[in-house]
């Protein structure tokens, strides 16, 4: 395996774990009694917080209803597609 394989498995692998970790988020926004700081939950939380912490910023809630993390998927998923996919950079370099 060369340096570009290695390098789009190992972003693969990360932005697949980024985009589930924000699809537990999204299911996490349904339980508001969810304390997000304890050890189960702040696994998703914590990593998860920074970019969620901007999208609010620039998007407040719609009716009550928070919808950052589904952005973030989005983003996210959009990153995955634009490096890794059937006419991804990574992917037509190798």
């Amino acid at each position: 395996m060369d340096a570009i394989a290695i390098s789009s498995l190992t972003l693969n692998i990360f932005l697949g774990l980024l985009i589930l970790m924000y699809i537990f988020r999204i299911i996490m926004t349904w339980y508001p009694q969810i304390p997000l700081k304890q050890f189960p939950y702040s696994l998703i939380a914590i990593p998860t917080e920074p970019l969620l912490f901007v999208l609010r910023k620039l998007i407040p809630p719609i009716g009550g209803i928070d919808i950052s993390p589904v952005i973030g998927v989005g983003i996210f998923s959009l990153l995955r597609e634009m490096l890794l996919g059937q006419q991804g950079i990574l992917t037509m370099m190798q």
